[in-house]
């Protein structure tokens, strides 16, 4: 038996409740100095009620190849990936209007 969304009433598997999410997001990318003087990827704006933004961060730390952490709504990886971040944001559904670069 397959389960029912709450949201569109499809199925689990046909759900595009996320898909959705990831077209009316407003995100923020941009670069921040920390301890030491170290670069940090700041990528803000998603909404963590729609989306899954620990499933984000551990695939753009997978495509960048860096670490970094998701925490408050926020994902911070580590290292100045500014175009490679919308690059990869892109291909995981998030509208390219909706991400502004600082």
């Amino acid at each position: 038996m397959t389960n029912i969304c709450n949201v569109c009433g499809l199925p689990k598997e046909l759900c595009v409740c996320e898909q959705i999410a990831k077209e009316s997001q407003k995100i923020i990318i941009k670069v921040v100095k920390k301890k030491f003087g170290k670069q940090y990827t700041v990528v803000e704006g998603i909404d963590t009620n729609e989306i899954d933004i620990r499933d984000v961060a551990k695939k753009l730390k997978n495509k960048l190849a860096c670490g970094g952490t998701a925490k408050d709504g926020v994902i911070e990886l580590q290292g100045s990936h500014l175009t490679k971040v919308q690059e990869a944001l892109i291909e995981l559904g998030f509208s390219p209007e909706t991400i502004e670069l600082k």
